[in-house]
């Protein structure tokens, strides 16, 4: 894979790149577009010194006619018939602070005029066409019953997390972490927005993933207050991370669950690994099935959002019912930050990463915690965190590129660099945070007055 390609210099633009240009800024609704492009007939247009995006077949015109919007142009990136050779970053940047695809909410539909210059640049390129099927790495759960039903919500996450193991573990590192690490204040100053590892990024921010890995999982587990012989619920617990931690250095006991038959097999091993099955125990179950509480705290780390807002209630009052009386929560959560706008099942995200996943404020989530009688006891924002976590992912696939594609397959290696990426630049704009909201369930033993009990 080639990510260090940049834009030759050349004319204001010529061949099938100037009618692109032109298709491409109706799309978005503007009269420029912030990109240089590079057409299957080798001509260019755009400024000289934008980020390239290579139209490489006429089919990516054909399927931004059909759906002429964020999920046209995501379907033909997925599908090879686009692509940003040089820095992923600085491309979808680019791309995403122009015309409609800087207004947050479902895509503008184009006007009469705009969907007319699409269509006849089209014709004029030979574009016209039956619509393309839609790349096989496309979600498929509509069939699977009522959104956020039990089997509904199975489908989901297997689509999202049952990708391979190995993937995962080329991606992740050994940690085997799939949510925000807690970085030292010296990684800041390293890759910003735009800015790739592999272009002038401080290398230390990849290199120092799995330290700041452990960190969070410790974090959480001081948060908790765990101590030995405690008994743990993890919810959504991956391929056992924060299990494998908190059982091997606090001495509790954890159950963990999850819906990926791949993350339950592999969470497994590794706890026989560590010799610590006596104390690890992994479920294939759904969170609402767990019957066997109370349990001493419960950990939830990038699992609600795939819970939806209609679900958080219920969510919260099934945690509250599994914790005993002075029990502690620690919800670990993706929020929305750009205020109340109506989801787009159209766009990249839910066709292709999160089906039916939704991200909810940081205030709705506190209100659903509230309003079940659970006392909150800490927030803490990790926003600039989980920016600097996608950016080091982002690194180690595209460095282990061709094993990728390899062991996940073309379409399903670029889904994951685009979401990654794409997902960076929306922490580091602030449309998105993560947050760790610690509660307890009133009664038994009294909080501690101040934090240094866990920071």
């Amino acid at each position: 894979m080639d990510t260090g390609g940049t834009a030759r210099t050349g004319t204001a633009g010529t061949g099938h790149a100037a009618r692109l240009e032109k298709a491409l800024a109706a799309v978005l609704g503007t009269e420029q577009i912030p990109l240089r492009l590079r057409a299957w007939d080798g001509s260019e247009a755009g400024p000289p010194d934008a980020p390239v995006m290579e139209f490489r077949s006429r089919r990516a015109l054909r399927r931004m006619l059909w759906s002429p919007g964020q999920l046209g142009l995501s379907r033909a990136y997925v599908a090879g018939e686009i692509d940003a050779p040089g820095d992923i970053f600085a491309a979808f940047s680019a791309l995403s602070s122009a015309g409609k695809f800087a207004e947050p909410g479902p895509f503008r539909p184009l006007s009469a005029r705009e969907l007319w210059l699409l269509l006849r640049t089209a014709a004029r390129l030979g574009a016209i066409g039956p619509n393309p099927a839609p790349p096989p790495e496309e979600a498929r759960v509509a069939g699977k019953g009522r959104m956020h039903s039990q089997r509904r919500d199975a489908a989901a996450i297997s689509h999202h997390y049952d990708v391979g193991n190995d993937f995962y573990a080329l991606v992740l590192g050994p940690s085997m972490v799939y949510s925000c690490a807690v970085w030292p204040e010296a990684a800041g100053a390293g890759a910003g927005p735009g800015r790739s590892v592999e272009d002038g990024g401080d290398p230390a921010v990849d290199d120092g993933l799995d330290a700041a890995q452990e960190e969070k999982l410790d974090l959480v587990c001081r948060k908790l207050g765990l101590q030995p012989g405690m008994r743990v619920l993890d919810v959504g617990c991956g391929w056992g991370s924060f299990a494998l931690h908190a059982a091997g250095r606090y001495g509790v006991t954890v159950v963990g669950v999850t819906l990926s038959r791949e993350q339950a097999a592999l969470a497994r091993k590794r706890a026989a690994d560590a010799g610590l099955t006596d104390r690890v125990e992994i479920r294939v179950q759904d969170y609402r099935d767990v019957q066997d509480g109370p349990f001493d705290a419960i950990s939830s780390i990038g699992m609600s959002e795939h819970v939806g807002r209609a679900q958080t209630p219920a969510y919260a009052a099934a945690l509250f019912g599994l914790l005993r009386p002075g029990g502690r929560l620690l919800n670990h959560a993706i929020s929305w930050n750009a205020g109340p706008t109506d989801p787009d099942p159209d766009s990249f995200i839910p066709r292709y990463v999160f089906p039916d996943g939704e991200m909810i404020s940081l205030g709705e989530m506190v209100s659903a915690l509230e309003t079940v009688r659970f006392e909150i006891l800490d927030v803490q924002a990790l926003r600039r965190h989980y920016a600097l976590t996608l950016r080091a992912w982002v690194s180690r696939l595209e460095r282990n590129w061709d094993e990728a594609v390899r062991l996940a397959g073309p379409g399903r290696a670029r889904v994951w660099r685009l979401y990654m990426a794409a997902s960076a630049i929306g922490f580091e704009n602030g449309l998105t945070g993560v947050n760790q909201v610690l509660a307890r369930r009133p009664g038994g033993e009294e909080p501690p007055l101040r934090r240094t009990a866990w920071l």
